[in-house]
């Protein structure tokens, strides 16, 4: 089942776009690989309003938020996760309107010294003044907002559904332009899929995620998503049983028609299926506890168990 991946759609950088009756959304001139057209702010209620994943701390994404919320007063800054590209403005945002940032809390995982990280980034000054768990809910003027720990693309991912209009907004879990990066050691992949069958069973009229357009008919888009998950963890399974048995072998031949740019993003997430399968006992790994440092640079190889590729 292929993603019916949605890649356009019209928006205006600096600009407030009214995308539903209580919600409007910035897009942040920050473009790139990981960030598609760059990262979407989104405002929830009308005079008293919340913030969701507030972006990269830029004089002129400053300006934009600032034209976007005069009149208004922030009363939530809601943050997904830690990346660069969704939390730096939310302290400076939150301590401008004199209220408080929320959120999971810190990754469970920091990066090490040495280890390979994404273009998108930590923001290791991610601290929130509030910590959520999932379920919390948080009210505001004419909105109500649930908590949805989401682990997988990080441990302390939170996507947040609003609850009067049966929309959630999906942060990096579920985008609607590109699959989502797991990257070991914070991101799990047996994490990830269970986390995309708990979206699958909330049945939401519309997902909005952080980067790119929405994603509009969610049940079957979610529904390829996992189907995708799957139908890769059976490609890295046959290709172990062909003989390829280091990452950066499996990530050629895997991902041959994508930019070689992108290629370490997708070692990243062959890794994490590759360790959530030694979990599962269907494959062995020759080295020691697989790290992202140790695999990427050939230390370790991963074997399949006998009739590995039958799943």
């Amino acid at each position: 089942m292929s993603i019916p991946f949605v890649k356009t759609f019209d928006f205006e950088y600096g600009e407030a776009a009214q995308i539903s009756p209580r919600v409007r959304r910035v897009v942040a001139d920050n473009p790139g690989p990981f960030t598609y057209t760059g990262t979407g702010v989104y405002i929830i209620g009308d005079k008293n309003v919340a913030v969701i994943d507030p972006g990269p701390q830029t004089p002129a994404h400053i300006a934009a938020l600032d034209k976007a919320l005069e009149g208004r007063t922030v009363t939530h800054v809601l943050v997904t996760h830690h990346h660069i590209d969704h939390s730096p403005m939310a302290a400076p945002l939150a301590a401008k309107h004199g209220c408080q940032v929320y959120g999971y809390g810190k990754q469970i995982t920091p990066p090490k010294d040495g280890d390979i990280r994404l273009e998108a980034g930590d923001d290791l000054s991610f601290n929130p003044d509030i910590n959520i768990s999932h379920g919390d809910i948080v009210k505001g003027d004419g909105w109500t907002i649930e908590a949805i720990h989401t682990p997988g693309h990080t441990s302390n991912h939170m996507c947040y559904a609003l609850k009067e209009e049966n929309i959630l907004f999906s942060g990096d879990h579920i985008m609607g332009w590109s699959t989502s990066v797991v990257s070991p050691p914070d991101g799990h992949m047996g994490d990830y899929l269970n986390s995309l069958e708990d979206i699958r069973a909330r049945k939401f009229a519309t997902i909005w995620p952080t980067h790119g357009p929405a994603i509009t008919e969610p049940a079957p888009f979610v529904d390829a998503y996992i189907a995708h998950r799957h139908s890769r963890e059976a490609q890295i399974l046959s290709a172990l049983d062909q003989g390829l048995t280091k990452i950066t072998d499996i990530v050629k031949a895997l991902y041959a028609n994508i930019n070689p740019r992108l290629h370490p993003a997708a070692a990243h997430s062959v890794l994490s299926h590759l360790i959530y399968l030694c979990e599962t006992g269907r494959v062995t790994c020759s080295g020691e506890t697989p790290s992202l440092k140790c695999d990427y640079c050939e230390c370790s190889e991963y074997n399949p168990v006998q009739s590995s590729a039958v799943a």
